[in-house]
């Protein structure tokens, strides 16, 4: 059954979740490189994914489909989250938590660009509007104020977290085909994606891991970036009678973030980060408005 006030609750908690996770990505950072910190996040949340299906009595699904789908699994699961996070925790391994993480929010504006190609929707002017305003505030964000000279703080993190959102909205446009239950998806992705990873890290990093703080915050991002953040939007969207009123809570998530950044690591947040994070979320209203204006206009024809 519909219920706003419920669904508006899941966001709510949704949103905090969200608003952690870049101050966690740091702290697990710290003496973990970013393939290990992916191994950890990732079995943690598979485990708590498996207990989700399990206290929901939906295990069974795990093993009812069919061939192609379990293939489809581990090619989704190569995306997310072996390279999304690759380059994701790369980006936060590189650049202060206040510049990774605004730059990671253009993804929303990223899925409208590439929907065009891909699934065949309209670029309107509103579109190329939000692109410029946006990326006017990675800009601002990535050169740290100094946009005459355009010299970026660290190129490398720029990119990688500028890949990061291209890999993400590539991902969501592959999963328009998806039939599988979410939440199964998602568990068999990072089930199948599990064992590449650790590869990967056994023959770069090794399998030691530090038992340290770090090793904390890294299960701390899969149980709840990962897993719990994901159902919880899942119900909020079930439960919403009005999506967008759910869906507007995200532009929360950033400004309460570089609370958590600033409190819990005690970076000095630079009046670059404020400016440049308005400038994205102004963008990513835009590109919204003009959602729900083909919303309204689907639901009146």
């Amino acid at each position: 059954m519909k219920d706003q006030k419920t669904a508006m609750l899941y966001g709510l908690g949704t949103v905090l979740l969200w608003s952690t996770v870049a101050t966690a990505f740091k702290l697990a950072l710290a003496d973990l490189a970013p393939v290990q910190m992916l191994l950890v996040a990732c079995a943690s949340s598979v485990l708590v994914m498996a207990v989700i299906l399990l206290l929901q009595k939906r295990w069974y699904l795990v093993f009812s489909l069919r061939k192609k789908q379990y293939a489809q699994s581990f090619g989704m699961g190569l995306i997310n989250p072996c390279l999304y996070y690759f380059f994701l925790f790369g980006a936060f391994d590189r650049l202060p938590a206040q510049e990774a993480q605004p730059l990671n929010y253009t993804w929303a504006l990223v899925l409208a660009y590439l929907s065009v190609p891909f699934l065949g929707q309209r670029l309107r002017k509103l579109d190329i509007i939000a692109g410029l305003v946006c990326y006017a505030g990675v800009v601002v964000i990535a050169t740290r104020g100094a946009v005459t000279t355009m010299s970026f703080s660290d190129p490398l993190g720029v990119s990688l977290a500028i890949g990061s959102t291209l890999v993400w909205a590539s991902y969501w446009i592959i999963a328009t085909r998806d039939t599988r239950d979410p939440v199964v998806g998602l568990f068999l992705n990072f089930l199948f994606g599990l064992p590449v990873i650790a590869l990967i890290c056994w023959w770069t990093e090794g399998l030691a891991l530090p038992v340290t703080g770090s090793l904390v915050a890294a299960v701390y991002v899969g149980v709840f970036e990962m897993g719990i953040a994901f159902v919880l939007w899942s119900y909020a969207m079930k439960k919403a009678e009005n999506t967008s009123r759910v869906s507007n809570l995200i532009f929360i998530s950033p400004f309460l973030s570089l609370v958590f950044i600033y409190f819990i690591l005690g970076e000095q947040i630079l009046p670059s980060t404020y400016i440049g994070l308005v400038l994205i979320m102004m963008g990513l209203w835009l590109q919204q408005k003009k959602v729900k204006e083909r919303e309204q206009e689907l639901a009146d024809g």
